[in-house]
């Protein structure tokens, strides 16, 4: 490789990793405006559509006002997401510090989603505004086996009502690793994605027509068992066309991409974000999900999924068990492996703790899950752990949960972020 060659390639620098952490704490906006501003039922429907799940819930009002709820709620994935909803409340002290948060430490160094830890305190109901506050709150530097050198970045997005209800708490793991090393030790060249058998292709269809998720009928706390198997879900073989669906109800995420002119407006505003492709056309990075020669130069053997796709399955499997009345608390879920376009995977759980939780909103009847997503070659993919609050006989209907750090505010669960992630 020539000199030149070698100095532009993107690099992990100390320089860049201290450049990254003297922004810890610094509120800044999100790269692009909400993709919903006032979700109602439709949106809700049109969320959960986009992770193959029906549960009326959501969006029947004739349904949902027999649950403890009154009314549709927004699935529990659509209060959060990297762009899905939230305008940003900047103060005049942040807006005073944007300037410390320009550009990117680290430009051109690829960025995986790694892991995600979500918290939810309150239901967001149809109609209502969203604001959120953002801020990077933690940066360790590691090494990789993959790329041989990464940077762990923790994001925390909070998001509450406009009239100040805090709603829930999104803390993301991005790891960055240089994509030229990643290439050069080619990790994944031995991954086989094998056709699938007609007999093979018609489990998993029994398998869809068997799952049903629970809804009215409550899970009640002193019925579950510690050791009890959740009912297990099935989604694949991944498509191109899920990854299509997926973006009609979640949007195209933090980059913004956009088709035709809006594209162009994008390609002026983060040019570093889109190559040319074979053709000589300009287009986005993110094509890794649906361009199998891209993908390739990744590091990978073809199309993989997205991070949040994963994750938003956990959710699924958690409230096709809890049951409508019940309230999934906190979830966290690791991307360990790649899923690739032609693997299935099934999502597993099973009850570890059950335990009474008590905070100044009062008792909590809950139960700890781990759960995992398992491919068809026996691996797993990314391993979670969730608590989930249930309705009890004795205790009465599920008790909303304090916010991090007891906050009543939007700033005040952000400050909570960044203590909670500065102690770990």
């Amino acid at each position: 490789m020539a000199p030149t060659e070698e100095k532009t390639r993107p690099r992990i620098t100390d320089e860049g990793v201290e450049a990254l952490r003297a922004r810890i704490g610094i509120p800044q906006p999100n790269p692009v405006p909400p993709h919903y501003l006032r979700p109602g039922t439709d949106a809700f429907r049109i969320v959960a559509r986009a992770y193959g799940d029906d549960n009326p819930l959501w969006c029947d009002p004739d349904h949902a006002a027999r649950s403890r709820w009154g009314q549709p709620i927004a699935p529990f994935p659509l209060v959060g997401g990297d762009s899905l909803i939230g305008e940003d409340v900047l103060t005049e002290a942040d807006l005073a510090r944007q300037d410390e948060v320009r550009g990117d430490p680290l430009r051109g160094v690829h960025a995986f989603y790694s892991a995600c830890e979500r918290e939810w305190w309150n239901p967001l109901y149809e109609g209502r505004a969203v604001h959120r506050r953002n801020a990077l709150v933690g940066v360790l530097d590691k090494p990789s086996e993959f790329s041989g050198r990464a940077v762990h970045e923790w994001n925390a997005n909070v998001f509450a009502t406009a009239d100040g209800t805090p709603l829930a708490g999104q803390y993301r793991l991005m790891i960055r690793t240089e994509r030229d090393e990643a290439r050069k030790r080619k990790k994944y060249d031995d991954v086989a994605i094998e056709p699938w058998t007609e007999e093979k292709i018609a489990e998993i269809d029994a398998q869809y027509a068997a799952e049903r998720a629970r809804g009215a009928e409550p899970r009640w706390f002193e019925d579950v068992e510690e050791g009890e198997e959740i009912a297990p879900l099935v989604k694949g073989p991944l498509t191109v066309t899920d990854m299509v669906c997926w973006h009609t109800g979640m949007g195209m995420g933090v980059y913004g991409v956009a088709p035709l002119r809006l594209g162009h407006r994008n390609r002026q505003r983060i040019p570093r974000f889109y190559h040319r492709d074979d053709l000589g056309v300009w287009d986005a990075m993110q094509r890794v999900h649906w361009d199998p020669e891209f993908a390739r130069r990744s590091g990978n053997p073809t199309t993989f999924d997205y991070g949040r796709m994963r994750e938003t399955w956990m959710i699924h499997a958690c409230t096709d068990w809890m049951g409508d009345d019940a309230w999934l608390w906190r979830i966290r879920v690791e991307f360990r492996k790649f899923n690739y376009v032609g693997d299935a995977q099934w999502i597993t759980g099973k009850v570890v703790r059950k335990h009474l939780m008590e905070d100044g909103n009062g008792v909590h009847p809950a139960v700890d899950l781990e759960l995992a997503a398992t491919n068809q070659r026996g691996e797993v993919t990314a391993p979670a752990t969730a608590t989930i609050l249930l309705p009890s006989r004795e205790h009465g209907p599920v008790a909303l949960p304090e916010p991090m750090g007891g906050a009543t505010t939007l700033d005040g669960t952000l400050q909570a972020a960044i203590r909670h992630f500065s102690r770990t």
